[in-house]
């Protein structure tokens, strides 16, 4: 398969519905944490699919593209600490923060796996 678009990589598909989803869930905390950690969340969880599209989009060396791999892969790990945070506050259900754990734990191993693949 071609790839003509970052909108064509798994990885991109992938991060980019986990982020519309967390983005909502962020909006269901107490409002003081949906301008703290909800706030921190959405714009980690965003800057995933954000990396992975201007690391493509900007026809840059292979090195570059590997760069924004590795932001959106420590952005993936923000958003799993910030996951933490907010299930050891008491401010998300057990079934919903695995959901999410375990997306974000996909989501990484895509981008390690790409990363590594592309030569």
């Amino acid at each position: 398969m071609r790839i003509n678009s970052y909108k064509d990589l798994k990885v991109y598909q992938k991060a980019y519905t986990e982020s519309v989803k967390l983005h909502k869930e962020t909006f269901k905390l107490p409002q003081q944490e949906q301008y703290e950690l909800g706030s921190q969340l959405r714009r980690a969880s965003k800057s995933i699919a954000l990396n992975i599209a201007e690391g493509f989009s900007r026809n840059a060396s292979l090195k570059d593209f590997k760069r924004f791999l590795v932001m959106a892969l420590g952005s993936c790990e923000e958003v799993q600490v910030i996951l933490d945070y907010l299930y050891d506050l008491g401010y998300m259900d057990e079934n919903i923060y695995k959901q999410y754990v375990e997306a974000y734990k996909q989501i990484g191993k895509m981008l390690v796996k790409m990363k590594q693949e592309w030569k």
